[in-house]
């Protein structure tokens, strides 16, 4: 009954997650919803039982990247701020 749940939250979840990293208009909060994003995306590979794929969607598309677009979100000059 719970894996029914999750299977149809899940997908949902992530699409909103999405659809909240576009409309977003502060760069690192989509960032980090993109990152909640990936998370979802990794349990989902998890639950379908492909867990190297959930390990390298958790390593790769939550941490790395987040890390990557933080580091050059915070590297480049703010145009508010001229």
């Amino acid at each position: 009954m719970i894996e029914m749940i999750l299977h149809a939250a899940l997908p949902i979840l992530i699409v909103v997650t999405a659809i909240i990293a576009v409309l977003f208009k502060d760069l690192v909060s989509a960032t980090i919803a993109l990152a909640a994003m990936s998370l979802l995306l990794s349990l989902e590979f998890y639950i379908l039982q492909a867990p190297d794929v959930a390990i390298a969607e958790a390593g790769v598309g939550a941490c790395l990247t987040t890390a990557i677009l933080i580091i050059s979100i915070k590297a480049t000059k703010r145009m508010e701020d001229e």
